[in-house]
């Protein structure tokens, strides 16, 4: 099995573009970066690792006292050549499913690649999700096996026991799952689980995702290992600053968006196919994220849009408790304009940062930029974004701040990012171009439609047990979003084609620019636009936790009830503000002209947004009937 190149990153290719008949760009491409690998599996990658770098640190595990240790890659060889045995002893076979169900930790990436070593395809179940949620998967999937984390994980797995006649095995990681597997397995000759490995190549299944779905049920995504080869060896050619890190410190990342979406778990694969030192983060609650960060020091991280405006609004509330937040913005816009134009030199449309600019972001750099990079652990240099748009207002202030974005697109069905920022051609705003290797195209109405390696190989078919094809002419992949490509072939999505509001007086309205806007609220935790069939657009909003009790204590509000103050007109007038803001960005057709404020914020567990904290459209308007039906009472 081929391994990625250690040469020098190749020269940025600029996409291939084709043009429509209304003279537009319809369509661009970029050549692969990276050979196609033709045989061989992910199961290798543990053992390449131990071969050519045995001493090398490719994983760190945290201690109860707090403090890191790094894993050789002899070390996890070794560890999953055990693991992969006691698999093997209880009697699972080559092509069984076994399924994970865990936040995201050591065992999780362990367990994988012990089922891949096995011969096994893996299935992630989110740690939130419910009992039926998890009997779908499970009976869908056909899994013989379960790994769970928690006794509570377990409890609930157990009482659906009876209804899942393939389950033959459920265990626990809190318990000692692992250290079992490997006792099971110590009789097993290493040549057994080498054999294994050996029946696997490229085509084969190495995963069933299920996409979580804003309606029904959720439907497994077949991956095959060759879809994470021609992912992961693209990003890392690409992506060379950041898995082949070319300042003093070491290559790492600290993972806390969960292995059981896509977007997390491309990344630890690549991060062991690149040998790039991985942590694993398991609380994302604010206290315990930060502490990890800070003891971990990573140098890029994976986040989603929330992440990244939860550190700013943050920053800001500090500040202003500091007394300092008209510096705090000024440090703000200092930023966003040295972002703005490092952009516009790098594409040849401006000379850079003036001397002015320079001196007045050296200024701040102590004030608040570094603040803002000691919150992600101090040695940040870049993030890789991707789940919702960023928007260009925190891209550009995070450029400005010191951390490079590298914003991306993609779906569980494309194994993660199709298209990325490119490397010292950043367009802020935009999802990128192509990732190497695919392409992307613009359909008559809109769609985007994406083509390459990593796309799947259809959804899974229960009863025959093999992924049905779901790809249109030419093996394009229909992803239901709306996008446009701008001259240069870069993407930009505008929202989701099901979305689509259409007014009384037949405007299409796109809700996702409104929504995105809001949401980077200090005090808005969501928002969802409404107005199909209606004569104008509203909206639903949440309040977010963090900025409101900030904004209690700055208005001395402190002890107003919840259902009071969502009433209050110092708030209303506060998110009016911003709903005004949001407004400059639609014509007046468009535009939010009512809104109501909820006492209680849309969450996963009360069933209105997905595991990747999208909105259940249908749900949050069948739950808040009144509430809607209030924004158009005259």
């Amino acid at each position: 099995m081929s391994t990625p190149s250690s040469a020098p990153t190749p020269a940025l290719v600029e996409p291939t573009k084709k043009r429509g008949p209304d003279g537009r760009v319809q369509e661009v491409s970029v050549p692969a970066f990276a050979p196609p690998v033709l045989r061989g599996s992910l199961a290798e990658i543990p053992f390449d690792n131990a071969r050519e770098a045995p001493s090398d640190a490719v994983l760190s595990r945290k201690d109860v006292e707090g403090a890191w240790w790094d894993v050789s890659a002899e070390e996890f060889a070794a560890e999953v050549l055990a693991v992969a045995k006691g698999l093997m002893a209880e009697g699972l076979r080559a092509g069984d499913r076994v399924a994970i169900m865990a936040r995201t930790t050591y065992e999780w990436t362990l367990l994988d690649f012990a089922a891949w070593a096995a011969g096994l395809v893996t299935v992630p179940i989110y740690p939130t999700s419910s009992a039926f949620q998890a009997r779908w998967i499970l009976q869908d999937s056909g899994a013989v096996a379960c790994a769970v984390e928690t006794k509570e994980q377990g409890r609930l797995i157990s009482q659906e026991r009876r209804q899942l006649g393939d389950l033959a095995h459920l265990w626990q990681f809190d318990t000692g799952a692992i250290g079992h597997l490997k006792s099971l397995g110590k009789d097993i000759p290493d040549a057994a689980v080498a054999a294994r490995r050996a029946t696997l190549e490229p085509d084969s299944p190495a995963t069933l995702i299920y996409t979580s779905g804003t309606t029904g049920r959720p439907k497994g995504c077949v991956l095959t290992h060759g879809n994470f080869f021609a992912e992961v060896d693209n990003a890392i050619e690409l992506l060379h600053p950041v898995f082949k890190s070319v300042s003093k410190d070491p290559a790492s990342t600290l993972l806390f968006l969960p292995l059981s979406h896509v977007f997390g778990r491309m990344v630890a694969i690549g991060c062991m196919r690149a040998r790039v030192r991985l942590g694993h983060a398991p609380s994302i609650q604010t206290e315990d994220l930060l502490a990890d960060l800070a003891g971990f020091r990573p140098t890029f991280l994976l986040a989603i849009p929330y992440v990244l405006e939860k550190v700013y609004n943050t920053g800001r509330a500090t500040a202003e408790k500091m007394g300092r937040a008209s510096s705090f913005d000024r440090a703000a816009r200092i930023a966003q304009r040295y972002g703005k134009a490092l952009e516009a030199a790098e594409h040849g449309t401006g000379p850079g940062p003036g001397l002015g600019l320079r001196a007045a972001r050296a200024l701040y750099d102590p004030l608040v930029y570094r603040r803002i990079r000691a919150a992600l652990g101090g040695k940040v240099r870049y993030v890789i974004c991707g789940g919702s748009p960023l928007g260009r207002r925190l891209a550009s202030f995070y450029e400005g701040a010191g951390i490079g974005i590298f914003e991306g697109y993609g779906l569980t069905e494309t194994t993660a990012a199709h298209t990325v920022t490119p490397p010292l051609k950043p367009r802020l705003g935009t999802v990128g171009w192509p990732l190497p290797g695919t392409s992307v195209r613009i359909a008559d109405d809109g769609e985007v439609l994406l083509r390459g390696g990593q796309v799947f190989r259809g959804y899974w078919d229960t009863e025959r047990a093999e992924p049905v094809p779901y790809l249109l002419d030419g093996d394009w992949f229909p992803t239901g979003d709306l996008g446009a490509l701008d001259e240069d072939g870069y993407l930009t999505i505008t929202g989701r084609k099901k979305d689509i509001i259409i007014t009384s007086g037949g405007k299409n309205v796109t809700p996702a620019p409104l929504e995105d806007w809001l949401r980077a609220h200090p005090l808005v935790s969501q928002c969802m636009v409404v107005g199909d069939n209606r004569s104008y657009i509203t909206a639903l909003i949440t309040l977010e936790p963090d900025g409101l009790h900030h904004w209690r204590q700055m208005v001395k509000k402190q002890d107003v009830p919840l259902r009071e103050l969502v009433h209050d007109e110092e708030l209303r007038t506060s998110l009016q503000k911003a709903v005004d803001e949001a407004n400059r960005l639609v014509s007046r057709a468009e535009s939010i002209r009512k809104f109501v404020v909820l006492p209680v914020d849309f969450t996963e567990e009360k069933g209105h947004l997905t595991p990747s904290l999208k909105l259940k459209r249908d749900a949050i308007a069948r739950d808040f009937t009144a509430e809607i039906e209030g924004l158009y009472r005259r």
